[in-house]
């Protein structure tokens, strides 16, 4: 996980074996974006991972430009 102070702390759902999950998380890393990393697979309202919790906004799968629209209008939202 990168400690990046000026990025939003984000949830990534994720199981051990799921290579989407990885991918994403990977690409967290190289973008600076903090995260935390939660174990899905205990999780029952959690069916299908990654799952991204932005704010309020969930995205399923590893969807890069929802992800970083998200990010964006969390970014702007706190700057109101």
């Amino acid at each position: 996980m990168q400690e990046n102070i000026k990025a939003p702390l984000i949830k990534v759902y994720s199981t051990e074996t799921c290579p989407y999950c990885h991918a994403l998380m990977d690409w967290l890393d190289q973008q600076e974006i903090n995260y935390e990393e939660v174990d899905a697979s205990n999780l029952p309202d959690i069916e299908v991972v990654p799952v991204t919790e932005i704010g309020d906004q969930k995205i399923v799968g590893f969807d890069r430009p929802a992800i970083k629209q998200a990010l964006k209008e969390l970014e702007n939202g706190s700057k109101n």
